[in-house]
């Protein structure tokens, strides 16, 4: 007697769950909250951007009159203005360069190294940061006047190292505590020395954080005005000179300046970001 072997049909797939209507309601609380935030955050940049084609006719550049490319080609008519944007950039660039080397060198002994006295050191680094400006410049301007110590570019230059180091230690920090230690250790078990295994394993393993704290160290040396308006006697720099202009009013120039300087801004992060990205292909 023979058998038929019957073959039992696979079981249906169950249907997936119904996403209730609320749920798929409550998605979109998120996306459309963060979307709100970045225009609220973008819009004056965008008004700026937007000013910067403004065919204005007087002082005044508060209302639209017209298209036109005319202050990008007369960007520097103005010789006050350039030549403190000009103080800016330089200041910028002064003040970025030392904190960097400093911060970078407090940030990789917080996180690697114990020692007596990092408590206090940690707790000098975050009040630098919670401290408001105004205490900042205060203190600078009473120690500079104490000393009898001359105002103006030095001293600007003292005062946007003292309030950005801390901001680069703290970038720095984060990262060596994200290291793993058993990359240095195999390369000094391959024979290299302490000077070679920081320089090819530790310093581009600290890259990405290094930039990230130079480059906020950069913007926050080329757009401040509180501490420097304590500290820099009779040098002018662009925030200070914009200031100034409010009370005739501020010409185009600065709404060109401001979205150049925006624009090269975002070009260096979308690079950085690029270049990490890279890094972690």
């Amino acid at each position: 007697m023979t058998t038929i072997a019957t073959r039992e049909a696979p079981p249906e797939a169950a249907p997936a769950p119904a996403v209730p209507a609320r749920r798929r309601w409550t998605r979109l609380i998120l996306p459309t909250y963060t979307w709100l935030m970045i225009l609220y955050f973008s819009l004056p940049i965008l008004v700026m951007i937007v000013f910067g084609f403004n065919d204005t006719k007087g002082r005044l550049n508060l209302r639209w009159q017209g298209f036109t490319l005319h202050w990008y080609t007369d960007l520097f008519s103005i010789p006050a203005l350039t030549t403190a944007l000009r103080n800016s950039l330089i200041i910028a660039v002064i003040s970025t360069v030392i904190s960097t080397v400093i911060g970078t060198m407090i940030g990789l002994a917080l996180g690697r190294y114990r020692f007596r006295g990092k408590g206090a050191y940690d707790l000098m680094i975050f009040s630098a940061i919670s401290a408001p400006e105004l205490v900042l410049g205060a203190s600078l301007l009473s120690l500079f006047v104490t000393t009898q110590f001359v105002r103006g570019f030095v001293t600007i230059v003292i005062a946007h190292v003292a309030f950005s180091v801390s901001f680069v230690a703290v970038t720095v920090r984060a990262r060596v505590l994200g290291l793993d230690p058993s990359l240095e250790e195999a390369a000094q078990d391959l024979g290299a020395d302490p000077w070679t295994t920081f320089r090819k394993i530790t310093l581009p393993l600290l890259a990405p954080g290094i930039v990230a704290g130079a480059l906020l160290a950069f913007a926050l040396s080329i757009d401040d005005y509180v501490v420097t308006s304590f500290v820099n006697g009779q040098v002018e720099t662009f925030p200070i000179w914009v200031y100034g202009a409010t009370r005739i009013g501020v010409p185009p120039q600065v709404n060109v300046m401001g979205t150049l300087i925006f624009l090269g801004g975002a070009a260096i992060a979308v690079g950085n970001a690029l270049l990490a990205r890279r890094q972690r292909a």
